[in-house]
């Protein structure tokens, strides 16, 4: 429970915070983690990176996935002030100028291409900075606000770190990179639906399309069943056409059964409005599920 006292104190605290806390803030770090491991682990699944490539990987991917972050807040700032989750953010709360947060966003993805460009090679660059326009200005500035496929179609930018990683080290693109690209594309719409599932007022106030908002529960639930399903065999394709071995095969049909039974749940409530408990978990279990699918790769070409 909440009082004027505390209530107070929120929002002091909203509104007061360093400088510093703030430009991590628009980063999102939390998001950027599971980011990195989907780029790092490509990178030992191509082959033996050194040191030097992996760490460039790391802040070259960090600052181009956190400049891609602090531009979509430049860019959401409308919507973010009436959205209860994003109201605390630097500039819905007053605590930094829009155009401040623009030039941030630019400056670390400008930071980020120069990096990767000179530490490690032209092409992870080109993925990087694919991934940035993709997210800024086909998610973000177009597709989100206009249709209930912004999830979909808009997932590709985040699936572009594993063709970073697989580049960095191969310096090229193959069909082992692209299934790990697909893999990310078709995990994003049922992990990204059961967290709006719950999040539907948020959306409907801030007027944006989510799919729960547009088709209703039921049909976003099954469209979730059916995405994981069709997620779970594309797991599998590596292991049958050799890229990977029986360690990851054994690892995806055991994550990969784990998350169907989730998606499952969910869909098992989709008449009896029970499903918001079973979407958290699901939410929740697919970070865990894609990350440790990401760190089989690598551990079953290093084994």
């Amino acid at each position: 429970m909440s009082s004027p006292a505390t209530d107070s104190a929120t929002a002091s605290d909203a509104t007061h915070r360093p400088l510093l806390a703030d430009l991590v803030m628009l980063t999102k770090p939390r998001i950027i983690s599971l980011l990195l491991v989907t780029a790092v682990m490509p990178m030992y699944a191509a082959g033996t990176p050194s040191w030097s490539a992996v760490i460039a990987v790391l802040v070259g991917g960090y600052l181009m996935a956190g400049g891609a972050n602090a531009v979509n807040m430049y860019l959401d700032r409308d919507i973010d002030q009436v959205m209860a989750r994003t109201r605390t953010r630097p500039i819905p709360a007053g605590r930094m100028a829009p155009v401040a947060v623009l030039a941030f966003g630019v400056a670390c993805a400008t930071a980020a291409a120069f990096i990767l460009g000179r530490a490690v090679n032209a092409v992870s660059a080109v993925f990087a900075l694919g991934g940035f326009y993709f997210y800024v200005f086909v998610y973000t500035r177009w597709l989100k606000r206009s249709t209930p496929q912004n999830i979909v179609i808009g997932g590709a930018a985040g699936a572009f770190p594993p063709l970073v990683g697989w580049s960095a080290v191969t310096g090229t693109i193959d069909l082992s990179a692209i299934l790990l690209f697909l893999i990310v594309f078709y995990w994003t719409p049922p992990h990204f639906w059961a967290l709006a599932l719950n999040k539907q007022v948020d959306y409907g106030r801030a007027g944006v399309p989510m799919a729960p908002n547009v088709w209703g529960d039921r049909a976003t639930i099954t469209q979730m069943l059916w995405y994981s399903v069709l997620l779970v065999a594309l797991t599998v394709l590596p292991a049958c056409i050799g890229v990977f071995g029986l360690t990851y095969l054994a690892s995806a049909l055991v994550l990969g059964a784990i998350f169907l039974h989730g998606a499952w749940r969910v869909w098992r409530e989709r008449d009896t409005g029970a499903w918001s408990a079973p979407a958290w978990k699901l939410y929740k279990y697919s970070l865990l599920y894609l990350a440790l699918l990401f760190v089989a790769m690598a551990v079953d070409r290093h084994l």
